[in-house]
């Protein structure tokens, strides 16, 4: 019986391709779904064999904390170097983008609380 054993919303692509590798090379006999055209499905990696469930686990495990450990790792040197980017940064290389965003945020707030404020009259 088919069983999920990783499911990949929101995972990175990378992580997504570093997980399908380790399956892959652990021997491991998976498929996988998409998230569909809308992409309102669940995409996920699926054991063929629940047999398998406990091995693909502690290989998918290893790998994570192995990860945990290098991003951790490239995080801080980056804040060491002074490489990492901050939200001013965003703002900086793209403002107009910022304005319009905020533009959008404050008409979305205001003709929702307008009804409300025109209540009482």
């Amino acid at each position: 019986m088919p069983t999920r054993l990783f499911a990949l919303n929101g995972v990175p692509d990378d992580e997504a391709e570093d997980v399908r590798a380790v399956l892959t090379d652990g021997g491991i006999d998976y498929y996988e779904t998409p998230a569909g055209n809308w992409g309102i499905s669940s995409p996920a990696i699926w054991l063929n064999d629940e047999r398998q469930l406990d091995q693909a686990r502690s290989l998918i495990d290893a790998y994570q904390r192995a990860r945990m450990v290098r991003v951790r790792e490239e995080y801080a040197q980056m804040e060491k170097a002074g490489e990492r980017r901050t939200v001013l940064d965003v703002i900086k290389g793209n403002p107009l983008r910022f304005i319009l965003y905020l533009a959008v945020i404050a008409a979305v707030v205001y003709f929702s609380t307008k009804p409300f404020m025109d209540f009482g009259k």
